[in-house]
């Protein structure tokens, strides 16, 4: 099973840049970038929380689960 990381949807949606969101939760724009891309093997709770409440959104609009992988 694969995870593949929603977050430059909820962005568009959101209409806010990665820039503005990477400075709201406090890490650099490389490392949004990567989340972005799903290169990360994880990411901290505390991260999680912290965009989710800047979107306004759940971890499940973020992060979807398929089978191919």
């Amino acid at each position: 099973m694969e995870i593949i990381v929603r977050l430059d949807v909820m962005l568009a949606t959101r209409k806010m840049k990665s820039r503005e969101l990477a400075e709201r939760i406090g890490i650099t724009e490389q490392n949004l970038s990567l989340l972005k891309s799903g290169k990360v093997k994880g990411i901290r709770f505390e991260t999680l929380a912290k965009i989710c409440h800047e979107l306004d959104c759940q971890p499940g609009d973020l992060l979807e689960a398929s089978d191919a992988g």
